[in-house]
């Protein structure tokens, strides 16, 4: 399997000539979407949603669907019938080849007084963890966790014990469109000292082999 990362929490896998895109939104680049079998969406916030792009997904490959929660599907599923799926926590189905399981069901607190949404994240082929805007535990070991390093709701504390509990292979970042390059070697030298597994970054449209 090929990951591409591409700006800030959307990601691109690659397998037996079939691709799955998770999470692009108005951070993430308009080419991200281009050649989309697959798309996956963890939450309704912008950074993550982008209906645009998905709506041009669509219409560009006829073939190509989603798997989203409610309140996303709700805004494509008439204009697209049969193409876009509902799923929610506990649910497993196959998109363009990868076996998906769903995890989690709520947004992480950003502040008490901001009513939380649904979110939820998605374990691709037994193998990649794509979290969402949450801190969830998978009940399946992760050989790969895209970690969402820096967030309005998240501190760097909370980002280590993550990986701590998650015990994953590697951990890749994501959701660091908020994370300056300036900062980036200390987020680096604390998570990988301090979260007991390898952890990397890849630069926009860079890409690894998993």
């Amino acid at each position: 399997m090929k990951l591409t990362k591409k700006s800030h929490a959307c990601v691109r896998l690659e397998k037996d000539g079939r691709t799955l895109v998770l999470d692009p939104g108005t951070f993430t680049e308009e080419d991200a979407v281009l050649g989309a079998d697959a798309l996956l969406v963890t939450h309704e916030h912008p950074d993550h949603f982008d209906e645009g792009r998905l709506r041009a997904a669509l219409e560009a490959n006829a073939a190509a669907e989603i798997w989203t929660l409610r309140s996303v599907a709700d805004r494509l599923s008439a204009a697209f019938p049969g193409r876009v799926h509902t799923v929610g926590h506990g649910d497993a189905f196959t998109a363009a080849g990868f076996d998906v399981q769903v995890h989690g069901e709520l947004h992480a607190v950003i502040h008490p007084d901001i009513p939380r949404i649904t979110n939820v994240g998605y374990l691709v082929d037994g193998t990649v963890f794509h979290p969402g805007d949450a801190l969830t535990v998978p009940d399946h070991p992760v050989d790969t966790l895209l970690l969402p390093v820096m967030a309005p709701w998240n501190k760097i504390s909370e980002v280590i014990d993550y990986v701590r509990e998650v015990k994953p292979r590697r951990a890749y970042d994501i959701h660091d469109a908020l994370l300056t390059d300036l900062a980036r070697p200390i987020y680096d030298r604390q998570i990988g000292g301090l979260g007991g597994t390898h952890h990397a970054r890849l630069a926009s449209g860079a890409s690894a082999e998993l």
